[in-house]
């Protein structure tokens, strides 16, 4: 799929003059289905190591043969064009497994959180129509779906034995002290046994798809702007960005290098870059159940990966690390930051302790997600999201018509026309259409496009503060506070307030031994922001501020914390 007759490359597109060296923005990106992915790379290296579960390895064949069975399995148990199957799992080799059977049996993957409580598990299972869930054999997981069997459609559970995924001795270990995790399921006449499931001869039917038209995952969005939703997302639009992805990092080594797996599979990011890219480039995926500080910098010490894909939190958690200094992570060649804004301090001081480029991007699960990064080799800005990808449109656009683009350097919504854009919402037109205007994906964040095509995104509308008549935004209140070398954490929101609207208020972790007191930060702020941006009310904690499951701040868990409801 190349970019159509009306967004061939204009002169006035400003990013074309930084576009990174080898990547042509206008490079064809082919139609085609996702799970060809998998078995182009197994054809390419056969032998080579292609994923680390805990010190269990499986090579490209291995998944491959895996990924067949287990399709084949699928496929006789009723699986066929459209099916919607669960992929309610921590990270391991099962997930990649099913993630690419699934696609390959002709259905429809649907991610779930395994963090979910049941009550959100049951609204995604009713309102995706989902047929089939896959899990593990872990209490926390199956205490969950147990009382969903009876309140949804759901016709069967299938059941990966976690034991089966690690290791000799970890897997008997695991039985001897940790035992009591794991559960003994009974789920009459609807449980199906994952080693039963690919008993088979490994060759499933070939299910005829159209990759423009298709869908290959229903991805539900993180549920900031109310009720979750499915964005449809079609085998040409994930490959598509897969693809995009892959140009960009064009100093790669094919078949050679590895990515570190600690983003959790079901999310949007981690569907990309780990399951996607790493599987297209042929990279051996190292994968953590969940991220642990610990353990990822003891992985990363040992297993040597050159790829590390994280957000934000996970960065800073590292940075101020009190034993860092005896970890070598000196493999580490890209980390690729997204999910949230990468704070200057944070990407500043993480380059600085390990060597490493941080480059920052940008993406929402509603364009498969990537949609901007800065360049890995070339002006690699802090602070910015970087430029378009490869096919990708950008587009800032005034918040007040919703239609017209806006001057460099002013600020508009953030709006993206490109092959990686969702095909709508699923069963919900009047959301789709309020989503997708004018031929454009309008994202919902306020952003600034400078001369040389970089992109700052400035924050979130539906976050902005309006005091006094004023508009504040949190995200650069948080930077400005980030300069303070004593802050660890912070988040920033408007709360209300009877005189003014509302006013600014800044929640603080503080790094380990360090002091700082309302009125110092008050004085380091005011040469930095405006009186407006000064926070009038600053609480300090002595614990972490409140993360999402992907390990991002989130000011949405924390003013519910508050019992503030933001308008």
């Amino acid at each position: 799929m190349t970019a159509s007759e009306d967004e061939k490359q204009p002169a006035s597109w400003p990013w074309l003059k930084k576009y990174p060296p080898g990547v042509a923005w206008d490079a064809p990106l082919v139609p085609r289905s996702v799970h060809e992915i998998l078995f182009e790379t197994a054809l390419k290296f056969p032998d080579r190591p292609a994923f680390d579960f805990l010190g269990k390895k499986f090579s490209w064949t291995e998944i491959a043969g895996l990924v067949n069975q287990t399709a084949r399995g699928l496929q006789q148990m009723g699986v066929q064009k459209d099916t919607r199957v669960g992929l309610f799992l921590p990270n391991s080799p099962a997930y990649l497994i099913f993630y690419y059977a699934v696609l390959r049996a002709g259905g429809i993957v649907v991610n779930f959180n395994p963090l979910y409580p049941p009550r959100e598990l049951e609204h995604q299972i009713k309102d995706s129509g989902t047929d089939i869930l896959v899990t593990f054999d872990l209490k926390m997981l199956c205490d969950k779906v147990q009382p969903i069997l009876k309140n949804t459609a759901l016709k069967t559970v299938v059941v990966c034995r976690f034991t089966d995924m690690l290791p000799f001795p970890k897997n008997v270990l695991f039985k001897l002290f940790k035992g009591r995790e794991l559960a003994r399921p009974d789920y009459p006449g609807q449980l199906v046994w994952f080693h039963n499931l690919i008993a088979n001869d490994g060759n499933p039917a070939t299910i005829a798809i159209d990759p423009l038209k298709d869908i290959a995952v229903l991805q539900y969005t993180g549920g900031t702007t109310g009720v979750p939703k499915g964005a449809m997302l079609t085998h040409a639009k994930i490959t598509a960005n897969v693809e995009q992805a892959t140009l960009w990092f064009s100093g790669a080594r094919h078949g050679e290098e590895k990515m570190l797996g600690v983003l959790p599979f079901f999310h949007v990011f981690a569907m990309t870059a780990v399951l996607g890219m790493a599987v297209r480039c042929g990279f051996e995926i190292i994968a953590l159940p969940r991220f642990d500080l610990e353990d990822t910098l003891k992985i990363i010490q040992k297993k040597k990966p050159e790829y590390f894909p994280a957000v934000p939190a996970i960065y800073n958690a590292i940075n101020h690390h009190p034993k860092l200094d005896k970890y070598d992570l000196t493999s580490l060649r890209y980390c690729i930051s997204g999910g949230a804004a990468l704070p200057v301090e944070v990407k500043k001081s993480f380059e600085k302790s390990t060597g490493c480029v941080v480059v920052e991007g940008y993406g929402l699960t509603e364009s498969s997600p990537v949609v901007c990064i800065n360049p890995p080799e070339g002006d690699n800005k802090a602070g910015s999201i970087g430029l378009p990808v490869p096919g990708t449109i950008v587009e800032i656009i005034s918040t007040e018509d919703r239609k017209t683009p806006v001057p460099f350097g002013e600020r508009g919504e953030l709006c993206v026309r490109g092959p990686q854009v969702m095909a709508g919402y699923w069963n919900k037109p009047g959301e789709t259409a309020d989503t997708m205007m004018h031929g454009r994906l309008h994202t919902g964040d306020i952003a600034i496009m400078d001369a040389e095509g970089y992109i700052y995104i400035v924050d979130r509308i539906k976050d902005m503060v309006i005091t006094n008549g004023y508009n504040v935004y949190p995200r650069n209140v948080e930077e400005a506070i980030y300069l303070h070398p004593g802050v660890e954490e912070c988040i920033v929101a408007g709360v209300p307030d009877p005189a003014r609207g509302e006013m600014v208020k800044a929640w603080i972790k503080i790094k380990r031994g360090q002091d700082v007191n309302v009125d110092d930060l008050k004085a380091f702020l005011k040469d930095k922001l405006s009186p407006m941006e000064i926070p009038r009310e600053i609480e300090f904690r002595s614990t972490p501020l409140p993360k999402t499951m992907i390990g991002k701040l989130s000011r949405k868990d924390l003013l519910e914390q508050e019992g503030i409801r933001r308008k």
